[in-house]
């Protein structure tokens, strides 16, 4: 029996698309990455995605999971060969809230709005805060992070179980909803952040958090860039867990922002955007009796700092919440809308975010003076989405290997010069495989390479981690 004539069988008709029209939206990545699959997979549990990875294994195929599709690395698109199969998680749509738990058990189809949706109705929300809305198992594969990290964490720190298949088509099951379990290794964590390779995720249970009932935000001007990490601990000393985000935005990407996507207030108007600017969050449950509403705390504590400490705070501005995150969540799509983008996902202590920016600044000022800088990004927690938006008269727009050199260049002074990552939150797809062969330690690759042929069976995901 062929490959896909197997499929066929296990799936039925409507788990298996082959047409290249049917198949446009699934090998169509997010953003700019785009393959040829061989077919797509539309499993409806994790029986059929085990007989499908188990069919795979035996003739040799690898697999590309997919949940929304929403990745920035090309880590859920097939490459060019035609060969590769996508197994889109798109039916596993079951939701079951456990109030008395203050979790969900999950299929790896659902889509984070979902979830927030059903988990509302009883008073819990999962607390990672993105611009996209990804499916729970694309979360999972990529180890998501978003604004709230600083509050929340990621989805390690939110992830209690999990199903996987893994490559040779046995199911496993890790984690009974617990959050304590010290019985020995906890392997639910290979399969968090990978990318799929140790195992298709097909059932997730995740940790709850109360909907906060009250939330303020400010729009924060440093007075220069060698303040915002006091300010940060000003921050943290005064607001401890009830400070949810503290989010970098460069002028830059704010005047891309406002420029191209018209439904945004402008914050600063009728005064010019600053050079940077931080979205401040904080958030509580709820008031207890005697308790202040919490934009007058934020505004009192923030006077406050402006008297204790005028050198670090040049403005602020205060406004709806909506308002604020609605600019933040805008970054994304503004810088896309102007020009041609070489996009960095990257983290560091949190000490050298600022630094590290600082110097790639005045390095393109040289070298490649046409480029803008449009940075923003996670200063609470040291992660930076540091965008070059390029015209399209520059070599890096129409010469492949320029662009390559840039890229190269980038990652080379995060990695070595700060002792950052190449991949704070978006894992290893095709578009970091060459940055986790280069500056991944060996003996780590070795370790995973040598799991990966224990485990043996298909070749899963995008990412080679052997």
């Amino acid at each position: 029996m062929t490959l896909l004539a197997e499929m066929e069988a296990i799936l039925g008709p409507e788990g298996l698309i082959r047409q290249d029209a049917d198949r446009a939206r699934y090998d169509q990545g997010a953003r700019y990455d785009r393959g040829v699959s061989l077919a797509v997979l539309r499993p409806a549990d994790t029986r059929q995605v085990a007989a499908c990875v188990a069919a795979a294994a035996r003739h040799g195929a690898r697999i590309v999971p997919q949940g929304a599709n929403t990745g920035l690395v090309a880590g859920s698109t097939p490459d060019d060969s035609g060969t590769d199969l996508i197994l889109s998680l798109e039916r596993l749509k079951d939701i079951a809230i456990d109030g008395d738990n203050a979790s969900a058990r999950v299929g790896a189809g659902v889509l984070l709005s979902d979830l927030n949706a059903q988990a509302a109705a009883e008073g819990y929300v999962l607390p990672i805060d993105l611009g996209a809305d990804p499916s729970v198992g694309g979360m999972v594969a990529t180890n998501t992070g978003g604004a709230r990290f600083l509050r929340y964490g990621d989805m390690r720190a939110n992830v209690l179980g999990l199903t996987a298949v893994l490559p040779d088509g046995r199911v496993l099951s890790m984690g009974r909803g617990l959050r304590k379990d010290n019985t020995g290794p906890d392997w639910k964590h290979l399969l968090i952040g990978t990318s799929g390779a140790f195992g298709i995720v097909t059932e997730v249970e995740l940790r709850l958090s109360p909907v906060p009932g009250d939330t303020a935000v400010a729009v924060l001007v440093p007075a220069g860039p060698d303040t915002i990490l006091p300010l940060l601990r000003q921050a943290e000393r005064r607001f401890g867990m009830m400070l949810t985000a503290f989010e970098g935005m460069s002028g830059a990407a704010i005047r891309a922002a406002l420029d191209h996507v018209p439904s945004l207030r402008d914050p600063f108007a009728p005064d010019p955007v600053p050079d940077y600017a931080i979205l401040m969050e904080i958030s509580r449950t709820a008031a207890m009796p005697g308790d202040p509403p919490l934009d007058d705390l934020l505004q009192g504590s923030l006077g406050a700092l402006t008297e204790e400490a005028p050198e670090l705070l040049a403005d602020a501005r205060f406004g709806r919440p909506g308002q604020g995150w609605a600019l933040r969540h805008a970054l994304s799509e503004g810088v896309r809308a102007a020009g041609k983008l070489i996009a960095f996902d990257l983290s560091f202590r949190r000490g050298d975010t600022m630094r590290f920016c600082a110097r790639m600044r005045e390095e393109l000022s040289l070298t490649h003076p046409e480029v803008v800088v449009c940075d923003f990004g996670h200063i609470g927690d040291g992660g930076v989405h540091f965008n070059l938006v390029v015209p399209p008269a520059s070599p890096c727009a129409t010469d492949p290997a320029a662009e390559a050199a840039l890229r190269d260049r980038v990652v080379r002074v995060a990695v070595r010069d700060f002792g950052g990552s190449f991949s704070a939150e978006h894992a290893i797809g095709r578009r970091n495989q060459a940055y986790y062969d280069a500056y991944a330690d060996p003996v780590l690759r070795g370790l995973a390479g040598g799991l990966l042929r224990t485990l043996g069976g298909a070749r899963i995901g995008a990412a080679r981690f052997d």
